[in-house]
């Protein structure tokens, strides 16, 4: 499995310029490829490299590895989607191989760049130290908020998967961020007070305009993103831990598509646009595969109202978000926690139905109320 690692570079001025300088010329290069590639309409860069190979050293002043890595760029990103010219950002990342970057233990970086190579001394912390020893391929240089890191790849063993014992469904939402199949919720209100919070304090600040106000919107930029990174962070990991230690197998919801799929209230539209569900699924299964814990998507449709019980599918089941009671045979919980129930017991029978006789030993008795 791979990984990528954020590695600072302690620039100075002058490295700095260097780099910068090497990154908008790399950029534009790919700019003036990418054209090229959409009329011949090509993604095989054995193709493209010698129509612009020498055009671009000649009119950029790119080294020849620095050309081939503009052209292996443009390449991959036009495979993406074949029916628009792609377009670089200015400062976006330089892709950087073996040929044009070395590492000098762990202090030291020594990178190629127009005015030729210079070696940046880098910082890394434990986690990433005990990792840089598994360094596989090649790193991207990377410009954010005014200074340069090397996103660089390792390769990270994976532990062998267990024979599970039971299963761990796990409903992701909004309000609660996931409840699992045992009725634990993982509350995302911190997450919404942040989004408000900072929705309100950019507001005001763009208002005002002055020099002040724009720092400031600068000194906050990506705080709001870093938050909810972490509280998914802290969510996955206790949720892949709780799974392993139990030995079961986790089950999600696979919600690709999800915000087409769904209408919400103009006033919920902007926290239904800025719902982590993906991201939260992302951490949660490469972190489960990290220590061996099997997982499992499932189809979604139908979990918020069908009956773990007895099997029934009916949208008055659920008469509101906290709430779910069934007209058949009257069971009763929190929708968030019977939705588990049911994406726990998909995930072992993988069907679209679920009836009592599969997940007897998921819940209550027939016709009980759940105490959560």
């Amino acid at each position: 499995m791979k990984q990528t690692l954020m590695v600072k570079l302690e620039t100075t001025k002058a490295q700095f310029d260097a780099l910068l300088q090497t990154m908008l010329k790399f950029n534009q290069a790919c700019n003036f490829i990418a054209p090229i590639a959409f009329e011949i309409k090509t993604t095989n860069k054995m193709r493209l490299q010698p129509i612009v190979y020498q055009k671009v050293r000649e009119k950029f002043g790119l080294s020849a590895q620095m050309a081939i890595r503009a052209i292996s760029k443009v390449c991959e990103v036009y495979k993406r989607d074949k029916t628009i010219t792609p377009k670089f950002r200015p400062k976006g990342a330089m892709v950087y191989d073996q040929r044009i970057l070395s590492w000098k233990g762990l202090e030291q970086a020594s990178i190629l760049t127009l005015k030729g190579r210079i070696k940046v001394p880098i910082r890394i912390g434990e986690y990433q130290k005990v990792r840089m020893n598994r360094l596989r391929g090649q790193a991207d240089l990377i410009l954010r908020n005014n200074v340069f890191y090397l996103a660089v790849v390792v390769e990270a063993p994976e532990a062998t998967k267990f024979d599970p014992i039971g299963v761990l469904g796990v409903d992701l939402g909004i309000v609660n961020l996931a409840t699992d199949s045992d009725g634990m919720e993982y509350k995302g209100d911190g997450v919404e007070r942040a989004r408000i919070r900072y929705e309100n304090l950019k507001s005001k600040l763009q208002s005002c305009g002055t020099k002040s106000a724009k720092r400031h919107l600068k000194r906050i930029s990506g705080r709001e993103a870093r938050f909810r990174r972490n509280t998914n962070h802290i969510i996955s990991k206790q949720l892949v831990m709780k799974a392993k230690d139990t030995r079961r197998m986790l089950v999600l919801e696979d919600l690709k598509g999800i915000r087409k799929q769904t209408t919400v209230r103009k006033a919920q539209r902007h926290r239904h646009e800025s719902w982590g569900f993906w991201q939260l699924r992302n951490f949660i299964e490469y972190k489960a595969t990290l220590v061996g814990v099997p997982t499992v998507a499932v189809n979604p449709r139908g979990t918020s109202h069908t009956c773990p019980s007895c099997g029934c599918v009916d949208k008055r089941n659920r008469p509101s978000r906290e709430s779910f009671r069934c007209v058949s045979c009257d069971y009763a919980g929190s929708a968030d926690y019977v939705a588990a129930q049911v994406i726990a017991a998909r995930g072992v029978v993988n069907r679209p139905i679920v009836s009592k006789e599969f997940i007897g030993h998921l819940i209550p008795p027939s016709g009980t109320s759940s105490s959560l």
